[in-house]
């Protein structure tokens, strides 16, 4: 007798818990995917990605480009004693072959008395 109403109950619970109604909780969002249009749409994350991957291309570009004429500065400087007049003067004296085309938007900005270089917005 023990058995069978320690089995009803257990069997009585059973049902009782399966027929609660169950809250379906909001999915919480990926951070950034109200920015991001059509982020979980699989035809669109090719392109997204090469997005991506070229503005990462560019960032590096330019992180290099910017380094690379910092360094000519201070060679230039080491080597002459002073800072030059200006970034052309570096391409004149051979210390650079060129000036580093920047992405559209930007520019250099040269600070002659602190012998540096930095990128801009125009």
């Amino acid at each position: 007798m023990k058995t069978l109403l320690t089995a009803s109950l257990f069997i009585f619970g059973i049902l009782i818990s399966g027929c609660e109604k169950k809250e379906e909780l909001p999915k919480p969002e990926a951070p950034g995917a109200a920015t991001q249009p059509n982020s979980g749409d699989l035809a669109s994350a090719p392109a997204g990605y090469l997005s991506a991957a070229g503005k990462a291309v560019q960032s590096m570009e330019k992180t290099i480009d910017v380094a690379a004429v910092n360094n000519a500065l201070q060679l230039f400087g080491v080597q002459e004693g002073r800072n030059p007049e200006s970034l052309n003067e570096l391409v004149e004296k051979k210390y650079l072959s060129k000036l580093p085309a920047l992405p559209f938007g930007s520019k250099l900005h040269y600070d002659k008395n602190a012998g540096k270089v930095s990128v801009i917005k125009e």
